[in-house]
């Protein structure tokens, strides 16, 4: 759920800036994920951000890729020396960046910034790097809400043996639908929004920035509708090979990403107020507090199996705790 790659569509440019040409850099190159190719938004923000790797001391070439499994595959074999993937293709680069996806782990958009800006810092760099590969920065691409073809599907039980439209690389999207007893159906970026819309699944998983790309108004029709219910916060991550690039320059390229933080922001907020205000469902207290505690359960599971950091989600834990110490998980000291 958390690969739906709409935002790449109209994410808007970081920097603008003339490169410079006279200066002589190492050549390096970038594999970027964007659904249309170098004609894509994110392929055009990657030139973008060239332009700041050159006074990093770098010239990198963005090469676009269609396919996203391919960009991972060219990095990880040698072909381009770092990559733009979402962060659920990023996990094997780095579970702790990774784990920032973790289903229902943050709260709104302000812990987000906060958390962002946290593990960007130098003080965070030592979590950023696993073996070879390092995170280079970050970017938000909104919440994940349920889109369901029938409004009257608003509880765990009536999830329950649904047919939900799954990421089908996606270990926790995998492991989630199960738990709840759904029925999944393999499905990915390319293909989840035609079998949400033509009824060959009941439920799908998506940010709110896809609704009208996507046309997912189609789906929802009259009866349909999305729950107000953060389920994960999805995002974008550049992931380098460390020992192609100059000391440094990692760390500023965090930096420099992080603080574009409120201008990406901005635009998910905007795409999110475009959706017919009649599709939302508001969940009763109850039902808030029963997806927030099967969440929480999910996510301790998948920390056991190794797929979520702990160290991650005890900093995710603290900061929810610190802007709302009287919830639950809190005072029990849960996660």
């Amino acid at each position: 759920m958390r690969s739906i790659l709409l935002f790449a569509l109209m994410l808007p440019s970081l920097v603008l800036a003339q490169i410079p040409q006279s200066q002589s850099l190492p050549k390096l190159s970038i594999c970027v994920f964007d659904p249309l190719g170098a004609n894509g938004s994110l392929f055009n923000t990657m030139k973008d951000y060239r332009t700041v790797a050159f006074e990093w001391g770098v010239d990198l070439e963005p090469r676009a890729y269609t396919d996203e499994k391919i960009a991972v595959d060219d990095f990880k074999a040698g072909q381009c020396d770092a990559t733009l993937v979402t962060g659920a293709r990023a996990r094997p680069f780095n579970k702790f960046t990774t784990t920032i996806e973790a289903i229902g782990a943050i709260s709104d958009e302000k812990m987000l910034r906060k958390l962002l800006a946290t593990i960007s810092s130098p003080k965070a760099a030592k979590y950023m790097r696993e073996g070879q590969y390092e995170v280079a920065g970050i970017m938000p691409a909104g919440p994940i809400y349920l889109f369901t073809r029938d409004k009257e599907i608003d509880t765990l039980e009536e999830l329950s043996g649904k047919r939900i439209a799954t990421i089908d690389y996606d270990q926790p999207s995998i492991f989630m639908v199960n738990h709840i007893g759904a029925s999944m159906v393999p499905s990915n970026s390319a293909n989840f929004s035609g079998k949400f819309n033509n009824g060959s699944v009941d439920v799908a998983y998506a940010p709110a920035v896809a609704y009208k790309p996507l046309e997912l108004y189609k789906g929802l029709e009259e009866n349909g509708g999305i729950l107000r219910f953060v389920l994960a916060y999805m995002d974008f991550q550049i992931i380098l090979r460390t020992d192609k690039f100059p000391k440094g320059f990692a760390q500023k390229s965090r930096t420099a990403v992080a603080s574009y933080f409120d201008r990406v922001n901005e635009f998910v907020e905007k795409e999110t107020k475009e959706i017919d205000p009649k599709y939302w469902i508001d969940l009763s207290d109850d039902a808030k507090q029963q997806y927030g505690g099967m969440l929480r359960d999910v996510r301790i599971k998948l920390r056991d199996q190794g797929v979520y950091d702990g160290k991650m989600l005890k900093l995710m834990r603290k900061l929810r705790c610190k802007s709302n110490p009287a919830a639950a998980e809190c005072v029990e000291k849960l996660e």
